[in-house]
């Protein structure tokens, strides 16, 4: 039998305390995460487990964040998201001719730009612990991008931008859906 001094085992059971300590911490958040999607799944049908995590994927920080760090995410990622559907409304109205629908791209760029202030409320109002208006920001949001889509539906025309309003709203109803849970 080997003895082992006793300083030497300190030393050791430091470093494996530690070890056992980040292993607990790293399995607790990406549970955090993992617990957040079947929830987000289980109350919104239309967003499943896998397209919540696959969401998440597009920022590292959330595979260590807490419910409401998840939120402050999703409304960033959203936020970044609206920028680019802005910027493709642009695209868009310089290249329609027909007048009725460059009106109603220019709707859809008003409820983008009232979007990101609305994230960025959003996101405040989670950071200080304001959820109400948190919930009513991003539900504002959302009433937004479905106005968008059922102006188009109002012409009788298929929405230019009906692929980037869905993933959009999908965001965002995920923001929604953690912040109803804190």
């Amino acid at each position: 039998m080997v003895v082992v001094p006793k300083t030497m085992m300190r030393h050791w059971q430091a470093p494996s305390c530690l070890l056992v300590l980040l292993l607990v911490l790293v399995s607790s958040d990406a549970s955090t995460l993992d617990d957040t999607c079947k929830s987000v799944a289980a109350s919104k049908k239309d967003i499943g487990y896998d397209y919540c995590i696959k969401f998440f994927q597009g920022d590292s920080a959330s595979a260590t964040a807490d419910r409401r760090g998840l939120v402050v995410i999703a409304t960033k990622m959203t936020r970044a998201e609206a920028a680019n559907i802005r910027k493709r409304i642009d695209a868009l109205k310089a290249s329609v001719t027909d007048k009725k629908v460059s009106g109603r791209l220019s709707d859809c760029r008003m409820h983008y730009t009232a979007a990101l202030k609305w994230l960025e409320a959003a996101a405040e109002g989670v950071k200080s612990g304001n959820l109400q208006d948190a919930k009513t920001n991003l539900t504002g949001v959302i009433l937004g991008t479905d106005t968008c889509e059922e102006r188009f539906r109002e012409l009788g025309v298929v929405s230019p931008l009906a692929a980037e309003d869905a993933e959009f709203s999908k965001g965002c109803s995920i923001a929604l859906a953690i912040t109803t849970m804190l």
